[in-house]
């Protein structure tokens, strides 16, 4: 990828691979991507730079366009921080001192610390070092603003290691919540990593040709900063405000949600609140083509799996109740009441191919009849999967299946392989700031601004680089950071 001659000067006042120990504020859309990706063309050490960031979708992303910008695979090894915890105490169970069963992740508000204390451990002894030193050439951490206590220090000790550069930006700072506590950008972050550099230049929306609409986004990160109003009457025409009564205006939400994109092919992100998954998948079933973006830990497809038994008298039932919460189009209700027909022999039609499979697998029960049974009810007119992550890790899972008790297992599994691996997402994706930061499309829909906090407005809003939809009851926004 060309960049212009502006964002090589910007590229050669900040070389991350002469940074040592330091860190780059960047706000939203800024040029933190290609200051990445230019560090990694230029990389000429056989051994690649790990860059690890928050989230699964955070990890697609970037490694989609890191490969779109031409760096080579070969250059770097991207992964989420616990992620490459999890993969480091599996490596050395007995050196980390966790717990069996941790890494399942069946009680994710306990094993999430647990993994990041016995990473601890791991990086404490001296070992290691020559480990980390052989494996990787330095370290990029990006959305470092999001990182808890825990997972800085973590970071402070590949640190000792490697030579490490943290890139983020403290209006972007979502993930604290609970007992989780957020790094301060200037006591934490930037005592330990020392500021580098600050980048300014709305690169994402210049390059679509909309820096206008990017320089207006800058100044409504800093009214959200300092608790100023935000005036959307007076906003670029990239924005849409769409007036809606409250947070259950569905026929002004559905509107927005089935915008369009003003480029063939283009993308649209719909901004939910994180607080109401249920609404996400609401709003994914109304506009046409979306899909669900899931948490790292896919809580609903492990919470499936865990109650799942192939040998109970419900089974084919509770997977047509699954494939109807995964896919639109299902009819549960209907085909449970026909394949019950079916089963006492009451037919007056023949069945169709989904229930022919669903009625195999009742009769028989196995790993194999059950992965029939889904991708026939997936092909079936009408019928489009709503959340693909579920349905995909879904099939790998009962694929992997020796015998019908190693659903759980192989569902544990299905759910690493993806949390290493993340996913494309679709061209119409729906979550809230916290699955969907780090991402950016043509369009961002912001669907619950009145319940989103300055933070979370921020990072909504930038989303978009050709268009903002915002659905709020009045045009007046005032935030306190």
């Amino acid at each position: 990828m060309r960049f212009s001659h502006g964002r090589k000067r910007l590229m050669a006042e900040i070389d991350l691979l002469n940074i040592t120990c330091g860190s780059v504020s960047a706000p939203a859309g800024c040029g933190k991507t290609h200051l990445i990706a230019s560090a990694l063309q230029r990389h000429v050490d056989p051994k690649p730079i790990l860059i690890l960031t928050h989230t699964n979708a955070g990890v697609a992303a970037l490694r989609a366009r890191l490969t779109h910008m031409g760096v080579p695979q070969s250059a770097f090894r991207i992964t989420t921080i616990d992620g490459w915890g999890m993969r480091l105490i599996g490596t050395f169970p007995q050196r980390s001192g966790h717990a069996d069963g941790t890494l399942d992740l069946n009680n994710p508000r306990d094993d999430y610390p647990a993994i990041r204390a016995g990473t601890l451990n791991i990086l404490a002894g001296d070992h290691v070092r020559d480990v980390l030193q052989a494996t990787y050439a330095r370290l990029f951490v990006d959305e470092y603003q999001d990182c808890i206590i825990e997972q800085h220090t973590m970071v402070s000790k590949i640190a000792e290691v490697l030579p490490t550069c943290v890139l983020g930006d403290p209006m972007q700072a979502i993930f604290g919540w609970g007992t989780n506590v957020l790094v301060d950008w200037q006591a934490d972050v930037q005592t330990r990593f020392p500021a580098a550099g600050e980048l300014d230049i709305p690169w994402r929306w210049r390059n679509a040709g909309t820096e206008d609409f990017g320089r207006w986004l800058l100044a409504v990160r800093a009214a959200l900063q300092s608790g100023q109003p935000i005036d959307l009457g007076q906003a670029p025409p990239e924005v849409d405000l769409i007036s809606v009564t409250g947070d259950d205006d569905i026929q002004k939400q559905t509107q927005a949600a089935n915008t369009r994109a003003p480029v063939d092919g283009g993308s649209v992100l719909i901004v939910c609140d994180a607080k109401r998954p249920p609404r996400h998948r609401d709003i994914a079933g109304r506009a046409h083509g979306a899909v669900v973006v899931e948490n790292a830990d896919l809580t609903d497809f492990i919470r499936f799996a865990e109650a799942f038994d192939m040998r109970a008298p419900t089974a084919a039932a509770e997977l047509i109740d699954f494939a109807g919460s995964t896919m639109t189009g299902v009819g549960a209700a209907q085909m449970k009441q026909r394949l019950s027909v079916l089963l006492a022999g009451r037919e007056r039609t023949p069945p169709t191919d989904a229930e022919s499979a669903a009625l195999a697998f009742s009769r028989s029960p196995s790993p194999e009849a059950a992965v029939t049974m889904l991708v026939e009810i997936n092909r079936q007119a009408g019928v489009f999967p709503l959340r693909p992550a579920l349905v995909r890790s879904a099939i790998q899972a009962f694929n992997g299946c020796v015998d019908v008790d190693d659903f759980h297992e192989m569902a544990v599994r299905a759910r690493e392989q993806s949390r290493v691996k993340g996913r494309a997402l679709p061209r119409r994706a729906v979550g809230s700031t916290l699955l969907l930061k780090g991402l950016e499309a043509d369009v961002a829909v912001v669907i619950d601004t009145d319940l989103l906090n300055a933070r979370d407005l921020y990072v909504a809003m930038t989303r978009g680089s050709r268009k903002l939809v915002i659905c709020t009851t009045n045009p007046i926004i005032v935030r306190q950071a």
